[in-house]
């Protein structure tokens, strides 16, 4: 069965959607598999004096009416009708595409991500809650003010890994995806250093720096082996967030790849770290 054979493409009728279509259609391509749009109307977005004026189902009706209106023709080149399903529904953007993905069984969600006029703000965006809440793998965009995907060839992927339990399932579902389509994939791996104030000698930390680099490749070695890959490896070294970045800037990659699982509590499936690979990384970051 192949990995990707179902993605889910929301849309919003926004200049970015149109942006990212090229980009969702070569995906398409790629994996030979079948694009559906979905937009969802969120009750939010109501005229509050309509609502006082008629039945709340009445003024979701007309919505959706509008909607499907908008949808059935929106980007109808690129996705003719007869080969890209289109879905409507009523609800919280975020948690709508999170169920429809789920109940429909879809392998992906592409969505992009843009800063528009607060660079730093990605937290509480519906990008940044469907990753919360979604159980499929989700692509997102580079996070930039101006949408503009370059062309995908995913020919090269880089896969951030970290050492714990999880990181046997982020590897083994980047190896498979990079061998169905012939990518080239290779991992990358940050060694967090020490408290930088500490007062020890130079040559004592990097010897102690040497020997952690040495153990994290040892464990990633004995984790190839249990996926079955033997795929380049580079430690970077620093605090994670910024090595991973660091790492992955000098990297000409098509796709970043991270882990995204879930989580007791009130975060889902999200960790500080990969809302930041998702905010700064530059090139799409593909989280599963």
């Amino acid at each position: 069965m192949a990995l990707i054979e179902k993605i889910l493409f929301p849309v919003s009728f926004s200049p970015s959607c149109v942006a990212m279509a090229p980009y969702v259609k070569r995906a398409s391509a790629i994996y030979d598999a079948r694009v559906t749009l979905i937009h969802v109307v969120d009750p939010a977005s109501f005229n509050s004096y309509a609502l006082v004026g008629a039945p709340f189902s009445e003024i979701a009706e007309d919505y959706l009416e509008s909607g499907r209106t908008k949808l059935d023709s929106f980007l109808a080149a690129e996705f003719p009708a007869a080969q890209s399903a289109r879905i409507m529904a009523l609800g919280e953007a975020a948690a709508e595409i999170a169920r429809v993905a789920r109940d429909g069984g879809f392998d992906l969600i592409i969505m992009p991500t843009h800063s528009g006029r607060f660079r730093q703000m990605l937290l509480g965006s519906t990008t940044a809650k469907v990753l919360n809440d979604a159980g499929c793998p989700v692509l997102t965009s580079r996070h930039a003010e101006t949408i503009a995907p370059r062309s995908l060839e995913h020919r090269e992927w880089l896969c951030a890994i970290g050492l714990n339990s999880d990181s046997e399932r982020v590897l083994r579902f980047a190896c498979q995806g990079a061998a169905e389509i012939g990518a080239k994939l290779s991992i990358i791996h940050a060694v967090r250093t020490g408290d930088a104030d500490l007062p020890i000698q130079l040559d004592l930390k990097e010897e102690m720096r040497s020997a952690e680099r040495e153990l994290a490749r040892q464990r990633i070695a004995e984790l190839q082996g249990i996926v079955g890959s033997e795929v380049p490896v580079r430690i970077a070294v620093g605090a994670v967030k910024e090595a991973l970045l660091q790492a992955a800037q000098q990297a000409d990659a098509d796709v970043l790849i991270v882990g995204r699982r879930s989580q007791p509590g009130s975060h889902g499936r999200m960790r500080d770290l990969t809302y930041v690979l998702v905010r700064d990384s530059p090139f799409p970051v593909l989280s599963v």
